[in-house]
């Protein structure tokens, strides 16, 4: 049974491992304790999930049915009990739904700064705006949005927020700092500084990102289902759109544990993240010594082990320091091109340090390589010229095909990040080429050209329609991106066979060469 002995920090009533007052203890089973929630708790908790506690760790989700869950099994479904939308996307999205009607906005008739589907006034926010502290934060922060939908103390899904883990203790004092605008809170009605703290921590420690089809983060979200569910960095669940879906096959008895922090980052980053964020240190699979090469690090030595073998041909390398080096200013670079505004010296920063990292050895999955690419990828495509250019849209594929092979590494088939890398790999592939060279065939170069190029899209997309089956779930068939990718191999389908076509016609009406035998 692969599961993480570390203590879950989302799950536990805070200050205590003891089940809260609305749940009640039933049986044990060996060293986890079945609990029944109580008191109208946790009403769209599945029967073949179970809520247990354990000693050291805390309460979590495990599987108690009869049959194994299969990858791309929808394990929970609901609608977030709050969420809120990040500033910058509060005019493009409805502040009451997060969707984008075809229809159009309409602003709220109060504040003036969100919108709505259909015409509504946010009281509280309008309350908040007019005593804000400065005009920088007449909108309320997402902790403040979040704070004013939880105000009504008396309902289920409130008494449900409130049984979440709380780091009040521990929270490191920096985080409060972040959030001293809430001082205002008694539009709230939170009124002493530890209720405060208290929803602070809640919120740091609960969310999770509220996201477009596509995986774009748009806000965050609190699901108190999904906060029971522990912590591994090799988890059997993903947790797309505010669904949890099943990563692989997982077996009666085995507990349910997604990923608090991104897993393409390796061990070291890793653990400071949960350290910092949720105050534990992680002891699962992925985090244990272990014999087989991590290819988040690979081929990197480290001060403590400076003998590093390349996983393919397995020879040593041969200059540590200089690889170490390298992974250092590529760390460095890409701290500073993730914080530039213009794109344009990012993008620089970024073309500049991917030779240096790979002529050093560096894989395509190493950390800090895998993330330069996903970000000189964005770069690139957002920096698209008019008109669009076959060298440029070239380097976009080799980069988006690159990211791809790296995370395919690091992540398990079917994680929605790594089928999302396909379906943009796939999608620019297809693009119709600018000026296409004269010779058509692919000569081993990537991409390829003319109808070779979109025979490779349409074997992408297929691989990736493959993937958000799994990682978006097999009721929904992929979910919004897998009906946009269906339509798309249809598209495909037809333009390849109306090169085929082509292709056969010429052939039918070229007259046949005259055969000379030589005697």
């Amino acid at each position: 049974m692969d599961v993480s002995v570390t203590r879950s920090p989302m799950s536990e009533t805070a200050g205590s491992t003891a089940p809260s007052a609305t749940a009640r203890t039933l049986l044990h089973d060996n060293e986890h304790r079945r609990i029944l929630p109580e008191g109208g708790l946790y009403k769209e908790l599945p029967s073949r999930i179970a809520m247990k506690e354990s000693a050291g760790i805390g309460r979590g989700l495990w599987h108690q049915g009869s049959t194994n869950i299969r990858p791309g099994n929808v394990i929970l479904s609901s609608r977030p009990h709050v969420f809120t939308l990040s500033t910058t996307y509060l005019e493009s999205h409805c502040s009451g739904c997060a969707g984008t009607p075809a229809s159009g906005l309409k602003r709220c008739t109060g504040c003036r700064k969100v919108w709505y589907c259909t015409p509504s006034e946010c009281t509280a926010v309008q309350n908040w705006s007019t005593e804000a502290p400065s005009e920088k934060v007449s909108v309320p922060s997402d902790a403040c949005s979040m704070l004013g939908q939880e105000s009504c103390t008396g309902s289920i899904w409130a008494k449900e927020i409130q049984a979440m883990q709380s780091n009040r203790k521990l929270i490191h004092p920096s985080a409060v700092e972040g959030h001293t605008h809430l001082a205002q809170s008694y539009h709230y009605g939170i009124m002493s500084t530890a209720d405060l703290v208290d929803v602070i921590s809640r919120f740091i420690i609960n969310t999770i990102a509220l996201t477009t089809p596509s995986l774009t983060p748009i806000g965050v979200a609190v699901s108190p289902l999904v906060a029971l569910i522990n912590h591994s960095c090799a988890p059997n669940v993903v947790v797309p759109l505010v669904k949890v879906v099943a990563l692989r096959n997982i077996a009666p008895g085995e507990e349910i544990l997604m990923s608090y922090v991104d897993t393409t980052l390796p061990k070291s980053l890793r653990q400071n993240a949960l350290t910092e964020t949720y105050n534990f240190q992680c002891c699962c699979k992925a985090c244990i010594e272990s014999s087989e090469v991590d290819p988040r690090m690979c081929p990197l030595p480290t001060e403590k082990n400076r003998i590093s073998r390349c996983t393919s041909c397995r020879a040593v390398i041969s200059d540590p320091d200089a690889v170490m080096d390298a992974a250092r200013v590529g760390q460095e670079a890409l701290d500073k091109a993730a914080s530039l505004k213009d794109n344009n010296k990012a993008k620089i920063l970024t073309t500049n340090i991917i030779p240096v990292l790979m002529s050093a050895g560096l894989t395509p999955s190493t950390h800090p390589l895998l993330a330069i690419f996903k970000l000189h990828q964005t770069l690139l495509i957002s920096s698209f010229p008019t008109p669009l250019t076959q060298d440029v849209l070239n380097e976009t594929i080799r980069t988006a095909g690159k990211y791809s092979a790296g995370l395919s590494a690091v992540l398990d088939e079917g994680h929605p990040v790594r089928a999302m890398a396909l379906v943009e790999l796939g999608k620019l592939l297809a693009v119709d080429e600018p000026s296409p060279p004269g010779s058509q065939t692919m000569n081993g170069s990537f991409p390829p050209s003319g109808p070779a190029r979109l025979k490779v899209a349409y074997e992408t997309l297929l691989r990736a329609r493959k993937e958000l089956l799994i990682g978006f779930g097999r009721q929904t068939e992929g979910g919004a991106v897998g009906d946009d990718v269906r339509e798309t191999l249809v598209a495909l389908e037809k333009e390849l066979g109306v090169w085929s076509t082509g292709i056969r016609n010429v052939l039918e009406d070229t007259p046949r060469a005259r055969i000379t035998r030589v005697e």
